[in-house]
């Protein structure tokens, strides 16, 4: 894949994350998108610096914190390398906010080798999050918090799960994204939540569950996926490796507030 055809598909991808994390409370300042819904997923309580506005930074700062102080969360903001300004990144270094949180957003060009979506039980969004939180530790807050985002979402989330002999075996999501210029190529699908409980890793489940959510994402007319995972997260990156998945770019979050890391 050239550099210009991976920078356009993680741009590509970029747009359809944002717009798979949709949160129930949005708000907009001077061009940045603040997502002010409570839950596990930083995405969906955090500023995406969109587009660099007319307003002095200290302004916009000072803004969105009256925001996030109303919703009762701590201020934080995703930085991509397509965030505005350019140098946002380095004036909150400055300024002494804290970088944590960092992750890859991982592309994968074609859904043709995909053909088989056998074995997916599909679940409710409500279902899915009291599954996955309770996978997962989440707080009662933030299950109900999750439910209500991928009720709300403006690009469906669909839920499924493996299993055997009653077991669980992997579960995740799928969000297939066919609006504007996401569709000029035949819409492109995000994997979300992929979860193997810890008895059943290294078994192959999560490659299995992965194909089967591209294959389902190829069928309903998806061309291309993207997927976001932690940075320091080797298991679940060689896995997406070995399924095709190429890195696009790392993004990472500051904040001043220790609540935000904690």
């Amino acid at each position: 894949m050239t550099p210009a055809a991976l920078d356009a598909l993680a741009r590509r991808a970029e747009q359809a994350g944002l717009n798979a994390a949709s949160a129930p409370r949005e708000a907009q300042v001077d061009g940045w998108l603040l997502r002010l819904s409570p839950g596990k997923a930083k995405r969906s309580r955090c500023v995406n610096a969109l587009a660099a506005g007319s307003l002095p930074l200290d302004e916009v700062l000072r803004r969105c914190r009256a925001a996030f102080d109303r919703a009762g969360l701590p201020l934080m903001l995703r930085l991509t390398p397509f965030s505005q300004p350019v140098d946002l990144d380095g004036q909150l270094a400055a300024m002494g906010w804290r970088d944590f949180d960092p992750a890859d957003v991982m592309v994968l060009p074609s859904l043709d080798a995909f053909g088989d979506a056998g074995g997916l039980t599909p679940l409710a969004p409500a279902a899915y999050a009291d599954l996955i939180g309770t996978l997962r530790g989440s707080s009662a807050t933030e299950i109900d918090g999750h439910a209500r985002r991928l009720e709300q979402a403006t690009v469906r989330h669909q839920a499924f799960k493996m299993t055997r002999d009653g077991e669980l075996l992997a579960c995740g999501q799928v969000a297939i994204d066919t609006a504007g210029d996401l569709a000029s190529e035949g819409g492109i699908a995000g994997l979300f939540d992929i979860f193997t409980p810890e008895d059943q890793r290294g078994r192959g489940h999560g490659w299995r569950l992965c194909a089967a959510l591209l294959a389902e994402a190829r069928r309903q007319g998806a061309s291309s996926a993207y997927l976001q995972v932690g940075a320091a997260n080797d298991v679940a990156r060689r896995l997406y490796g070995r399924l095709g998945f190429l890195q696009a770019y790392r993004y990472h979050f500051r904040s001043d507030d220790p609540r935000a890391w904690a």
